[in-house]
């Protein structure tokens, strides 16, 4: 995922300007860090003086919004002309929140896309961007956490969770948590300074902000490297038990050659990647087994084998018990 937005020029003042539209049940967190970053650039030794950028809290009405913490925040300006604003950014939270925004908020997303003002989805803000028709075309960032729920729904859009944050064109998204950080240093540093962005970092204890390049904190299978590419790897293999991939499409995808990329698991993981492989299926048929009802041939086929025999020999080489043995003892 490239990050080209250009730097356009501050509405009006010269400042960078954000303004942000928080859903119901929004993660306190991620949006605490974002306009925290915004504030330690916009001054010096933390005197919180909006010099070189301004922020509102956007809402129709005045009433508080209620984050999945329970701590409330009340907007600070009503649904302007979102040409005042360089970036509009949406905090999601809670998935099992109904209506996340209003109609009105929406029109107002809307409408600040048609005027190319850039929108990011920040936490699950990509899903409220999503649902309201934002993202076609759009590549997209989300949590490892939220990367099946996001398929799922939106299964036409293209979404990956091996990268921190995107930035690109007139949208971004970010995965949330402490990479909100990491996304508004980016911006800062694109629309203010390097300078300002080292201040904020500073401040808040960071010692150096991730580029959208670097690979979420995730260990599938309990492999423990801090090689991003055998990170990156293994989250997309997590991501393709169902549809898998073939090894060399795998090692493309993370820039480098079948033979690279299996001297580095071998040297790293002390497996081939296909054994890596093989196992994240037989994880992802094991949940299966105990979660659903599906037979035994509609898993061999969602996991990638081809028939339910084979499946059974394996799964029972690797686990020491047949898939309806350990399904039976799941009922007993």
């Amino acid at each position: 995922m490239r990050t080209n937005v250009k730097s356009n020029e501050a509405p009006a003042t010269g400042r960078l300007k954000i303004g942000f539209v928080l859903a119901r049940s929004f993660t306190l967190s991620a949006f605490a860090l974002f306009v925290d970053t915004l504030r330690l650039a916009s001054d010096e030794l933390d005197k919180s003086g909006r010099i070189r950028a301004d922020w509102q809290v956007l809402g129709n009405t005045r009433h508080l919004i209620t984050s999945s913490c329970g701590v409330q925040v009340a907007p600070t300006s009503g649904l302007v002309d979102p040409a005042q604003f360089n970036y509009i950014v949406v905090v999601g939270g809670l998935l099992n929140s109904k209506s996340p925004i209003d109609d009105e908020t929406v029109s107002f997303l809307k409408k600040a896309a048609a005027k190319k003002i850039p929108l990011i989805g920040l936490c699950t803000g990509t899903f409220v961007l999503a649902d309201a028709g934002l993202m076609a075309g759009h590549n997209v960032c989300v949590s490892w956490l939220h990367y099946q729920a996001f398929r799922e729904r939106f299964p036409d859009l293209k979404v990956r969770s091996d990268r921190l944050f995107n930035l690109e064109r007139t949208r971004g998204s970010c995965a949330g948590g402490s990479s909100a950080a990491d996304m508004a240093a980016h911006i800062v540093r694109l629309h203010i300074s390097k300078e300002a962005e080292r201040n904020a970092l500073e401040v808040l204890q960071i010692d150096k902000a991730r580029s959208h390049l670097h690979v979420q904190p995730r260990k599938p299978l309990a492999i423990e490297s801090n090689d991003p590419r055998l990170n990156a790897a293994l989250i997309i293999m997590e991501q393709h038990t169902e549809n898998t991939i073939s090894i060399p499409e795998l090692a493309a995808s993370v820039g480098l050659s079948r033979r690279q990329l299996e001297r580095l698991f071998m040297d790293k993981a002390k497996m081939s990647p296909a054994l890596v492989y093989r196992k994240f299926r037989l994880e992802r048929a094991k949940h299966l087994l105990t979660q659903t009802n599906a037979s035994l041939i509609e898993i061999a086929l969602e996991v990638g084998f081809e028939s339910a025999g084979h499946f059974s020999r394996i799964f029972a080489k690797t686990y020491g018990q047949t898939p309806s043995r350990l399904r039976a003892q799941q009922s007993m």
